[in-house]
């Protein structure tokens, strides 16, 4: 008999079935967090090429309605010159920052030819109160000039808040351009700018401007490791419980059945040949 028989009754079956099922999902995620890392680095390049091309008016690289090859102008650094619209700024929804709850401000900028880029003013802590932008958070009047990085319009995934498809809205669940043309007069370009420097330059009454976006390559491959770790020790840890629990059935058995018999003194312990009494006399 196989010392490992055991290992096909039903509770061990499913035993290995689901260490199987863990296995394969530690391996998942492995492969994930290094798809991820992958994806990051290839991010941290593009953030450092295209910040490093020459600054560009946003009106040389684009045009409205162009959203199909906005996502190739991504964190170019570009200008703008016009006056804010005060009256057509939205909110974007939930923005943290350092963990605390806010929203971002958008305010389409009108330019000398009549088009609009919407500007990514900055941050402003908003755990809720805001439906709309505060007053106190209002844009510079005049003529100003804005330098930052072109970022593509926002699109929901497969999961994400709606917004509304109609009516006039005062916040956004993202920074949906196509959406917020829908109620700005002007023609909106395909993109915004997440505001670096502005001249007239920002005051204390300003939002925060948001920073450009980190360049490390975050926990992906220590995560990766991890789970290469994890599953390592499931490879080697369970066939060495199979091991241990085979000879701990055959310690087992052995007890039950006992030791075998000695040969020799099984021969001893044979009575002899009986002596026939002598005849009386």
């Amino acid at each position: 008999m196989s010392r490992y028989r055991f290992a096909l009754k039903p509770r061990w079956i499913a035993s290995h079935l689901f260490v199987l099922l863990l296995v394969v999902t530690m391996i998942s995620a492995m492969f994930w967090q290094i798809s991820r890392l992958h994806q990051k680095q290839a991010r941290n390049a593009k953030v450092v090429a295209r910040s490093h091309e020459p600054t560009a008016p946003i009106t040389s690289l684009t045009k409205p309605g162009a959203y199909d090859g906005a996502g190739a102008l991504e964190f170019r650094r570009v200008t703008a010159t016009g006056t804010y619209q005060a009256d057509q700024q939205v909110l974007v929804r939930s923005r943290s920052r350092d963990g605390a709850p806010g929203s971002w401000v958008l305010t389409p900028l009108v330019l000398a030819d009549g088009q609009a880029v919407t500007i990514n003013r900055g941050w402003i802590a908003n755990g809720g109160e805001f439906l709309r932008v505060p007053a106190r958070f209002a844009p510079a009047t005049g003529t100003v000039t804005v330098t930052g990085l072109a970022r593509p319009s926002e699109t929901r995934g497969s999961f994400g808040s709606r917004d509304p498809k109609t009516g006039t809205l005062t916040n956004l669940a993202r920074a949906d351009i196509k959406r917020l043309d829908q109620q700005v007069p002007e023609d909106l370009l395909p993109v915004f700018i997440q505001l670096e420097t502005q001249k007239p330059g920002l005051t204390d009454q300003d939002p925060e401007p948001v920073p450009m976006p980190a360049l490390d390559e975050g926990p992906h491959l220590s995560y990766a490791i991890q789970w290469a770790i994890f599953t390592t020790i499931a490879l080697v840890g369970y066939p060495l419980i199979l091991r241990r629990r085979a000879r701990e059935i055959e310690k087992e058995s052995k007890r039950k059945v006992g030791p075998d018999p000695d040969p020799e003194a099984a021969d001893e312990s044979q009575p002899g040949p009986v002596a026939e009494p002598e005849p009386a006399r």
